[in-house]
């Protein structure tokens, strides 16, 4: 019999992810390119991985085809394991019937059989959305010494923004008294991170309960939390300290890229000490012509480069032309930027091309984010039209 498993993770990949359209069009947003040369998966993949957590659930829905090949094996995160590493957990038809996940609890529900396969003592239930880094080995033996039934990460955040999250309010040693979704008139600043950490015979009792509840919205943070709460469980809350972002809508998202290019060590993307894996593509040097200027920013490989770059974020397979100014941008991979262009305050998608001239976006101080959807052609200036 194989040895079972500590803690293993689920991670919830499935989401439509609405907010962040047309970036979301066509795939997941836990696919979704972010920082030049990564997507956002793999900072949760990473965080596993740092944190000696070799067994991963990957609970997938929404658009998963581009996901499912980015993931293929598991191997650039060191998860092609013989026992355990990374298993896709995409909605499937049993017996008795199937169905597409309903929430995030009936998403884990539904995937007992992999729980059981490798019989862990607690397990990690994150999102595929959220930018950060952080050691769930700290955060796991906080649970144990704490003899907690839960763990619940929370962040401080200001009282201004507290309504927007699920909200604990706790004792002096951490122990969580009260818990608020999206409250109106918060009583507490502790924000949850939609990372739990769960001994696993108590979540699967919790579960089936939310799944005989005909009225449930079989959702943690709606559901399984307050249900806990009421039962009498031990529910920890463990602050984190560090950079986190929620990447839910496109505002958030160009921000999270923006921050890549500051002096913020939670967010350093070339950290030895905290590496974020990802699939390598193979791509030759990134060409800079004789005109070529490039100013803060973050530049993946394979590009040729001949106009001039400010505060953005690039991504691979980019032509530049020379005259063409791109600032205050995230631009993800195969596009074409023409000659003397200008792009500004701009999320450009992949495969775009921009013709000679044409002017996108404007000042972030004057404009709103402009967003290119994958496969247009903005044509040259000399058409007259601008976006």
């Amino acid at each position: 019999m194989a040895r079972k498993k500590k803690c293993i993770a689920m991670l919830l990949a499935g989401g439509q992810g609405s907010r962040l359209a047309p970036l979301t069009e066509n795939v997941a947003k836990p696919a979704v390119p972010f920082g030049g040369r990564y997507r956002i998966i793999d900072f949760s993949l990473s965080n596993c991985v740092n944190s000696n957590i070799d067994t991963v659930g990957v609970l997938t829905q929404y658009q998963p085809l581009e996901l499912n090949d980015y993931l293929g094996t598991g191997d650039p995160w060191d998860l092609d394991l013989n026992y355990g590493g990374l298993h896709v957990l995409p909605p499937y038809q049993a017996a008795k019937g199937g169905d597409w996940f309903k929430g995030t609890a009936n998403a884990i529900y539904q995937n007992q059989k992999f729980i059981s396969n490798y019989d862990p003592d607690y397990i990690l239930v994150l999102s595929g959305d959220h930018i950060y880094k952080m050691n769930y080995e700290i955060m796991l033996k906080e649970h144990i010494d704490n003899d907690a039934d839960a763990t619940i990460a929370v962040m401080d955040v200001p009282i201004e923004e507290a309504s927007r999250f699920g909200i604990m309010s706790t004792d002096e040693k951490g122990l969580i008294t009260e818990f608020a979704e999206k409250p109106a008139q918060p009583k507490s600043t502790l924000a949850s991170m939609g990372v739990y950490i769960f001994n696993t015979d108590k979540l699967l009792n919790y579960l089936e309960q939310d799944e005989q509840n005909p009225d449930s919205d079989n959702d943690f943070g709606k559901n399984v939390i307050p249900a806990m709460l009421a039962g009498g469980e031990r529910l920890y809350a463990y602050l984190y300290k560090g950079y986190w972002r929620d990447v839910g809508t496109l505002s958030s998202y160009w921000s999270a890229n923006m921050d890549t290019l500051g002096e913020d060590p939670e967010l350093w993307l070339n950290d030895d000490g905290w590496r974020i894996y990802y699939r390598h593509d193979f791509h030759s040097p990134t060409y800079l012509g004789e005109h070529a200027s490039l100013q803060n920013c973050n530049c993946a490989a394979g590009n040729e480069i001949d106009g001039h770059i400010f505060d953005s974020v690039i991504g691979s397979n980019i032509v530049i032309e020379e005259g063409a100014v791109v600032r205050d941008c995230v631009i993800m991979n195969n596009v074409t930027i023409g000659k003397g262009a200008h792009v500004e305050y701009a999320i450009i998608d992949h495969d775009v091309e921009i013709g000679a001239g044409a002017k996108v976006g404007g000042s972030k101080e004057d404009t709103e984010l402009t967003v290119i959807a994958t496969g247009q052609k903005i044509p040259p200036a000399q058409t007259g039209k601008e976006v």
